[in-house]
């Protein structure tokens, strides 16, 4: 009768002091998706010089535009993915001071046309 007892405690024991950690892989986590899914042939598709307007009409709005600062826009894109580690990506497009794209940074980079013609 006490082998008994012992036998069932033993794993009831086990169980509570792991069950967080496998109990938490058992539970389905969804996919969380935030901000602005930015795909390398939109970016491929900026050139050296477009407006703000041509920008946004590729890219879609931007995800950040610091106030003091209107000629910087952020494209954040964060994923987590279930029970896994998060991943984030950025894009960060500058503007001249008259409004005209000159630089494409972060996580993707501009084509190997970015600096030619606009046609």
């Amino acid at each position: 009768m006490q082998l008994t007892k012992w036998l069932i405690a033993l794993p009831l024991a086990i169980t509570t002091l792991t069950g967080c950690s496998l109990l938490e892989k058992l539970v389905y986590r969804i996919d969380i998706n935030q901000g602005n899914y930015v795909e390398q042939e939109a970016v491929e598709k900026l050139k050296f010089g477009m407006t703000k307007e041509q920008v946004r009409y590729v890219m879609g709005s931007p995800m950040l535009v610091e106030n003091g600062y209107p000629d910087t826009w952020y494209y954040i894109y964060h994923h987590t993915k279930g029970h896994h580690d998060s991943i984030q990506k950025n894009l960060v497009v500058n503007f001249n001071g008259n409004g005209q794209l000159v630089d494409v940074t972060g996580d993707f980079t501009a084509s190997d046309d970015f600096f030619e013609s606009i046609n």
